[in-house]
C-alpha cells in the first residue's frame, strides 16, 4: 500500500490525516484531535470538506470523543415511534397513539405531565 499512496503526495496525506483521526477518536485524546482538524496539510477536495465541517462542529466533535455517553437507545426509541406512525397511516387522536407506543414499547415508562407526554428511557 505504501508504494501506492507515495505515487501521489496528496493521496498519502488525506490517508494519513484520516488515520490519524480514526487513531485519536479511538484513543479519545482531544488535543490530536484538535490539532488534526486543525491542520494545513495538503489533501484532497473530499477531506477538505470533511475538515471544514468538522471545525464547524469541533466543540461537538470533541465532546463526543470525550466522554462515554451515547444517544443509541433514544435514536433507538425514535426509530420504533416513527415506524408506529408510518405503518398506522396517523392516527386521529394523539392518545391512541400513545397507547399504541406503550404497547410496542413495554419497557419503557411513559410520563405524563400535564396534557404532555414524553418518553423516558
Amino acid at each position: 500500500m505504501a508504494d501506492g499512496l507515495s505515487l501521489n503526495n496528496e493521496l498519502e496525506n488525506t490517508y494519513n490525516l484520516m488515520q490519524d483521526i480514526s487513531k485519536a477518536l479511538k484513543d479519545r485524546d482531544t488535543k490530536k484531535l484538535r490539532s488534526l482538524i486543525q491542520s494545513k496539510d495538503h489533501v484532497g477536495n473530499m477531506m477538505h470538506t470533511t475538515l471544514n465541517t468538522f471545525k464547524r462542529n469541533l466543540h461537538d466533535i470533541l465532546n463526543a470523543a470525550k466522554f462515554d455517553e451515547s444517544n443509541g437507545c433514544h435514536e433507538g426509541t425514535n426509530r420504533k415511534i416513527k415506524q408506529i406512525e408510518r405503518t398506522a397511516c396517523g392516527y386521529a387522536n394523539f392518545n391512541h397513539l400513545v397507547t399504541r407506543i406503550k404497547l410496542e414499547e413495554k419497557d419503557a415508562i411513559i410520563k405524563e405531565k400535564a396534557s404532555d407526554y414524553y418518553l423516558a428511557a
